[in-house]
């Protein structure tokens, strides 16, 4: 028969197992905080505005996330790689005891080794001693090798389960956050659409979204496309998005002081019509590719606003910065232009 020992050690050498699973890791759903509903068109640009920003941030942060996941890849290769070098180290030091055994089984007079230790032939009876001292020492080393190969393994597939399941959350949790985030700005800017359509502003193609005026900014002035312009509703005025936004709601206030809608004569300017006021009106109109007007950032009034001191012309002093238009001090004094004001980012970008 077999000894219980040599039973014992084929098991353990013959029973390296696959690794256990590891549990993917947790992460907390993110919290959300509930907001009024916007009051004014400038505060839907603003939050237009902060959902294109979020969409930016969560796609650099996906970006950067990749490169992560890029190198979480190449982590998980090298403990593959790891793996298997463990599992071929494990099978070769599993192959000089399953060659003992094998010899040991396949020679009869090793099969019983207790009579041969009992045996009047002395020389046999060392030689089994001998095999079994091998034996045992051979058992003694796969036990200890195979067990510390066993936890190596096991801690590589842990290690390797882990990563999967850790790119796999981080970069879906990534994904559903700017998707969140672009509906969020669709339905933003949707609801800022159908309001400037209820105060006249109709064109579509995404010329009055906020969240475009990247785009008007890398166009030279006076050089502007009708698809970064938002129209005013006055015929053939228009804007740049943020700052048409922000004259309708300069409009509104206007309209409830003093009962009637703002005028206006002048907005946004191409490099022709400059060209044409500057020869027009030397010394009133500024350099061709230099005016505000030519960003879309400037309008000229027309009616009381053009008379200096007038009650229409202080209330706009007193309440156009809240809008984030002004009236620039070089129109105060050279040339002295009390109609022209101007829309500025920096401030709208505050309110």
């Amino acid at each position: 028969m077999r000894s219980a020992g040599l039973v014992a050690a084929l098991m353990l050498a013959l029973s390296i197992a696959a690794p256990a699973q590891a549990a993917p890791a947790r992460t907390a759903p993110a919290q959300t905080t509930p907001s009024k509903d916007p009051a004014t068109l400038t505060e839907l640009r603003r939050d237009a505005e902060e959902a294109a920003k979020g969409i930016e941030a969560a796609t650099k942060a996906l970006v950067a996330r990749q490169k992560e996941f890029d190198s979480s890849n190449k982590q998980l290769e090298a403990k593959l790689t790891q793996l298997r070098a463990a599992d071929q180290e494990l099978a070769k030091i599993r192959q000089p005891l399953s060659d003992l055994i094998e010899v040991m089984y396949q020679n009869p007079a090793s099969r019983n080794m207790a009579s041969m230790l009992t045996s009047s032939n002395g020389e046999a009876s060392l030689r089994a001693m001998s095999d079994a001292n091998q034996l045992i020492a051979g058992r003694n080393i796969v036990v200890v090798d195979a067990t510390r190969l066993f936890q190596d393994r096991e801690q590589l597939a842990s290690e390797a389960q882990e990563l999967r399941a850790t790119k796999l959350l981080q970069e879906a949790q990534l994904t559903f956050e700017i998707d969140t985030l672009r509906k969020q700005s669709q339905k933003t800017v949707k609801s800022l659409t159908s309001a400037l359509a209820k105060l006249g502003v109709k064109r579509g193609g995404g010329a009055c979204d906020p969240t475009r005026v990247v785009l008007a900014e890398e166009y030279a002035n006076g050089l502007l496309p009708t698809n970064v312009l938002c129209p005013l509703p006055f015929k053939g005025e228009e804007l740049r998005a943020d700052a048409a936004i922000a004259f309708a709601d300069l409009n509104l206030a206007y309209k409830k002081r003093f009962g009637q809608p703002l005028c206006v004569v002048d907005s946004y300017r191409s490099l022709r019509d400059q060209q044409i006021v500057y020869y027009q009106r030397p010394g009133l109109a500024a350099i061709p590719g230099r005016s505000n007007h030519g960003l879309g950032l400037a309008i000229d009034f027309c009616g009381p606003i053009r008379v200096y001191k007038s009650t229409e012309f202080v209330w706009l002093e007193q309440n156009g910065k809240k809008f984030g238009w002004i009236h620039p001090d070089w129109a105060y004094v050279s040339p002295f232009e009390p109609w022209h004001w101007e829309y500025d980012p920096k401030i709208g970008s505050l309110l």
